[in-house]
């Protein structure tokens, strides 16, 4: 149990801690929830469950507004494995204090290795002697044991308590036997009892020091990648306007219910899924889609929560009123969530490779020692001190200097070269992983494409040759419009549309009008032509056609009652996706194109960039499905993509790369970040992270080699040929070792 101070308890209430809550604290606001309990909003402890323990009132309001836990599904919560989780290792409760702890680990170490003896010896420098000095390195290195040391003891225990010794029990194993015999050393030398032997305060200083810089370098990368599904939950607005009766009532989303009618204004985000029973708009659903196309939505049509209504009033049109459908963890957004969070989840657990080596040099040390102590006496007749010596030398040297910096400074290193190449590395198992994924899959839209409704191609009809002039007209009646087509024309036409309309409106279903001098202009789409009677030449019909085939829209620009041509608007392909492909597929990796796209506009681009295996119409679910599909072929796969629709598929890859300009659930979801926005980029991070690794490989050759070879020479198996390794000795391969990993590391910079 422990105390915590909360603003909506009476003061200091007792609250539980479990595996959930480790740190105990509360959960309601302003303390970060840590976890998405139903109970927090009605007032309950779940029994099973000790998260919280208090008296306190939770206002459903309030805690609807500060978490929003309407859009987690608490139904299935008991299911939740948490097993899955493994702190064993590493206590992640206090990762943003081992950059506090390592920098007041090395203001004590730099005393500690100056008065030290035996590095005076090792560098003959000169070092001042007054009262009391040769005591400095003790006085520090027991403070420094107590407080540098203590994470390393407290989580080397929790490894050994599990049977899982690894690097963090190596650690506490070193530092153990360090103070335990610098301690005894120096009270001995203090009584003037004779006994032969050297302190290890330098030893104990430097070794935590060393590995509170690794483990900050590495913590700071891991704790980086864990919001995505906090991401999704912010994409549904707090309040929603509720219609009771003839008024308009703003309520909390976490209040509505199944049936409810909302109305959903210009400009604002729709709250829960549902269906249209009155109005009509476009709304921007690219947060969930990943598409840039908005979508007309009308009487009878479903909606999803989270997505934008981009009309805005002043054309007529616009406000829609929502029968409420699906609540909580029914809807769409909620179920992505559950996807990503399962993908996540059911990574495997696979340890890094220096900690599996740890571990082995655990117990190699562990049965080196103990051999130590007991053949010296059997086959020889050492003095005490001379056993306890080698004994403790053994368990020192066997201490992971070069094998606790192997990955951090090559992670250090390839996360500062990745960057300047524009790419952000979130999660290192991922990149790590990126080497040997046999399957690239894109996601089309923002990716290969721009994600961004470009004007395609400016058309005048047979007989006319005048489309600069056309594409005039069309941007001063659509600067008055806030559709995407309309500002897409507008972008376009730049500063050349600076003629001016008046008397803009709205014709539903067909498009737009307004007047420019004595001329009516009026836009729009198949409607517009219908309406009129027009009819296309041959040509024109097929150019039009053509257009479509390619997913792109058609607007059609008519002059009074004479047709102009037609402007065709649609997505732009980067200019660097055909040599990214190509790139790819020269690492020895297949390229394959999905989207939510229609299948015309799909296999255009496939066909373009030279994929042959393309998948169009993939909704959300059904894009983690495929990846799922591709994994059961055996094969391991890199998904590329910036949308909410790809988090799924991102989080079930092995590797999933963002586009920089893509949503944040997006990111938050994938391992890897292009934040150039390039697709070149995915290329450059394969190559990178083939050479990260086998700097890796590496330098924990290096680092376990220098153990392999100086464990043995410690315990004397080489003192029938009149070699003992001494602990000063042992002190320079050491460092000689850390500085071999250090140097092959900064390899990775050319």
């Amino acid at each position: 149990m422990s105390d915590h101070v909360c603003k909506a308890h009476s003061p200091n209430p007792v609250m539980c801690v479990c595996d959930h809550n480790p740190g105990g604290e509360c959960h309601c606001p302003p303390n970060e929830c840590k976890c998405d309990q139903k109970h927090h909003l009605v007032n309950e402890i779940q029994q099973g469950h000790n998260c919280c323990a208090t008296g306190g009132s939770h206002d459903p309001v309030v805690a609807g507004s500060a978490h929003d836990h309407s859009m987690h599904d608490h139904s299935g919560h008991a299911g939740h494995d948490h097993s899955g989780h493994d702190h064993s290792g590493h206590d992640h409760s206090g990762h943003g204090d081992f950059k506090k702890q390592f920098w007041w680990s090395l203001v004590l170490t730099l005393p500690i290795m100056y008065f030290s003896m035996t590095v005076h010896q090792l560098l003959g420098y000169p070092m001042p002697v007054f009262f009391g000095s040769e005591y400095i390195p003790a006085v520090l290195g027991v403070i420094l044991f107590f407080t540098g040391g203590r994470v390393f003891l407290k989580t080397g225990w929790q490894e050994i308590k599990a049977r899982q010794p690894g690097m963090m029990a190596l650690i506490a194993m070193a530092i153990i036997v360090a103070f335990v015999y610098s301690s005894f050393i120096t009270i001995v030398q203090t009584l003037g009892i004779e006994w032969a032997g050297m302190d290890f305060w330098w030893e104990l200083a430097a070794l935590i020091s060393i590995m509170l810089l690794g483990h900050w370098i590495e913590m700071n990368s891991i704790m980086r990648a864990q919001n995505a599904v906090g991401e999704l939950a912010k994409l549904v607005p707090d309040t929603a306007d509720l219609i009771q009766g003839d008024e308009v009532k703003r309520v909390a989303t976490a209040l509505l219910k199944v049936g409810d009618l909302i109305l959903v204004r210009p400009g604002s985000a729709v709250a829960a899924d549902g269906e249209v029973v009155d109005g009509s708009s476009e709304l921007d659903e690219s947060m969930v889609t990943g598409e840039s196309r908005e979508v007309r939505k009308s009487v009878g049509d479903s909606v999803v929560a989270g997505t934008i209504n981009g009309s805005s009033a002043n054309l007529g049109e616009g406000t829609l009123t929502v029968r409420v459908t699906r609540v909580g963890g029914d809807t769409m957004i909620a179920g992505i969530m559950r996807l990503v969070a399962e993908a996540q989840s059911s990574k495997s657990k696979t340890q890094l490779l220096a900690d599996r080596a740890a571990s082995w040099l655990f117990y190699v040390a562990t049965i080196a020692a103990a051999l130590t102590a007991v053949l010296w006496p059997l086959l020889s007749d050492p003095t005490p001190d001379f056993v306890l010596e080698r004994v403790v030398t053994v368990l020192v040297i066997a201490c992971p200097h070069a094998l606790g910096l192997a990955i951090p400074l090559v992670t250090a290193i390839s996360s500062s070269k990745a960057a300047k190449n524009g790419l952000l590395i979130r999660d290192r198992k991922s990149f790590e992983a990126l080497r040997n994924v046999d399957v690239v899959v894109f996601d089309k839209t923002g990716t290969l494409t721009e994600g961004k409704r470009n004007v395609a191609g400016v058309y005048s009809i047979e007989g006319r040759n005048d489309s600069a002039e056309m594409l005039k007209l069309a941007a001063a009646v659509e600067q008055y419009s806030e559709h995407s087509l309309a500002r897409a024309i507008v972008a376009h036409a730049g500063e050349n549309g600076e003629l001016v309309a008046k008397d803009f409106r709205v014709i539903p279903g067909v498009g737009v009008t307004a007047r420019i001098g004595a001329d009516v202009i009026t836009i729009g789409g198949p409607a517009l032509l219908t309406s009129r009677n027009f009819s296309l030449s041959v040509n024109d019909l097929l150019k039009a056609n053509e257009e479509n085939a390619l997913g792109r829209t058609v607007v059609y620009v008519l002059k009074e009652s004479q047709l102009l041509g037609f402007i065709s608007v649609g997505d732009v392909i980067r200019e660097s996706a055909h040599l990214a492909v190509e790139q790819i597929k020269r690492l020895g990796k297949q390229v394959v194109l999905l989207s939510g796209d229609a299948q015309g506009v799909v296999d255009s681009v496939a066909k373009k960039l030279g994929i042959t295996e393309a998948y169009s119409e993939v909704l959300p679910h059904q894009k983690s499905e495929l990846v799922k599909r591709l994994q059961a072929d055996g094969k391991r796969v890199a998904m590329v993509g910036d949308g909410i629709n790809d988090a799924p598929a991102l989080a079930q890859a092995e590797v999933g790369l963002a586009i920089g300009s893509g949503t944040d659930v997006a990111i938050e979801s994938a391992g890897l970040l292009l934040v150039s926005n390039d697709p070149l980029g995915v290329a450059e991070a394969i190559k990178l992270s083939r050479r990260t690794y086998s700097k890796m490989i590496q330098n924990l050759i290096w680092g376990a080699g220098y153990n392999v070879v100086a464990i043995p020479l410690a315990a004397g198996a080489f003192a029938g040929l009149g070699f003992v390794l001494s602990p000063a000795l042992g002190a320079v391969l050491m460092s000689l070792s850390t500085i071999i990993v250090a140097a092959n590391a900064q390899l990775l910079r050319r």
